[in-house]
């Protein structure tokens, strides 16, 4: 009887630690990495929003605005 509680004991233990190093601190892991990139991309992001925003559109510098000549009006085609 001592033995088949001591191959139990064993056995949980083994479970243990497979679920640990198997299951446990791999998503740990697969966490920490995922935080990390979804900071540098929201920091890439906020980099790109700032320069964009630094830079003068085509509207602020002074470009003219389409001419009503350069519209060309559509017309239906009747077979």
């Amino acid at each position: 009887m001592n033995i088949f509680r001591t191959a139990a004991e064993l056995f949980l233990i083994y479970l243990l630690y497979k679920l640990i190093f198997d299951f446990i601190i791999p998503i740990f892991e697969s966490s920490k990495k995922i935080k990390k990139q979804f900071g540098e991309m929201q920091t890439k992001m906020q980099n790109d929003i700032n320069t964009y925003q630094a830079k003068p559109s085509a509207d602020q510098k002074g470009a003219t605005p389409k001419k009503e000549e350069d519209y060309i009006e559509f017309e239906e085609i009747k077979k």
